[in-house]
This record gives structure tokens, sequence and C-alpha cells, in this order.
């Protein structure tokens, strides 16, 4: 886990870049396994003109907590990650779309639009667990599809992507 000041480090460095988009700021280097590479038009790099984030930056931005089920697992289950519209903010995106890439390539289109409060999130913990790869993991966008009929569509599940481990930022 990251150290509490590390956390803090990397919480303000997401800050300033969600204020500057135009101006890639260096940050600190993963130092676990990374769970995603984020390319394209951001603002917050640390390898070259990409951001590499292991699970416990990912767990540094502000969580998101909501319990829906889905069609592809049995009952109501509690997701938690890290909001699209937090996960925007703290990389510099601010319109376009997300390219989301799962480890065996397949990619989804997710527009700018769904990055809002109360929808979709980054989830890494499914009932408060980490979610291994024969479990959609180890990162799963997620809509709360309970709270929303918008998000009961065959759209929207075609854009929750598991298994991501991509993300391009297009504008």
């Amino acid at each position: 886990m990251l150290s509490y000041v590390k956390k803090v480090v990397l919480v303000v460095s997401l800050a300033v870049a969600s204020v500057s988009p135009a101006m890639a700021q260096q940050i600190e280097a993963p130092s676990g396994d990374v769970v995603l590479t984020v390319s394209g038009a951001l603002s917050m790099t640390n390898d070259g003109d990409q951001l590499l984030l292991d699970l416990d930056m990912l767990m540094a931005l502000p969580a998101t907590t909501f319990e829906t089920s889905t069609i592809w697992t049995e009952g109501v289950h509690q997701f938690k990650g890290v909001s699209l519209a937090d996960f925007a903010a703290s990389v510099g995106a601010e319109a376009g779309l997300f390219l989301a890439t799962a480890i065996n390539d397949y990619t989804v289109e997710i527009p700018f639009s769904d990055a809002v409060t109360g929808g979709p999130i980054i989830a890494y913990l499914m009932d408060g667990e980490a979610m291994s790869v024969r479990d959609k993991g180890p990162l799963w966008v997620i809509y709360p599809y309970d709270s929303n009929s918008l998000y009961r569509s065959e759209v929207v599940y075609s854009r929750s992507i598991w298994q991501l481990d991509r993300v391009e930022i297009v504008q």
C-alpha cells in the first residue's frame, strides 16, 4: 500500500493536473504491478507520454461505491472504484471519448458524456474483494444498472468492459 504521504502527493498532483490539462505533468512511477495504462489526450504522465497506474494509485483517487445487479453475475453485488468522471478529471480529459481495451485486446468506445456523477466506475473491488482475471478483473467498467433504466441497454452493456487494462483518451 502507498504510504499516507505518497497518497497525498498523488491526489494533489492529480488535482493540479486536472486544473491545467494543457501542460503534461510528470508523477511518480507505480511501485506495484501496472493495472492500467492511460494514453492520448491527458495531462498527467509518468512513462513518456502515458500514465501507468498500479492498484494503489487507483485506490488513492476518490472512491465511489454502489450496489447493483449485472447481466453477468447472480444477485446484487457491491462495486467500488473510481468514477469515470473523477478518472477523467484526474488525467485532465475534458471531452471526446475513452477507448477502453481489455487484456485480450477487445476495445469499446465510451463517450465522455458517460463520465457523470452517479454514472459508471472503473471498479477494482467487488463485494470488498479484488477481482481476479477469472472474475472479470482486475478492473471492470460498471454502470449502476439498477439505479437508472437508461443503463440497462445493449449499448451500455457493450461499454461495460471487464479485464480492462488500457484507456486511450481521444479528443
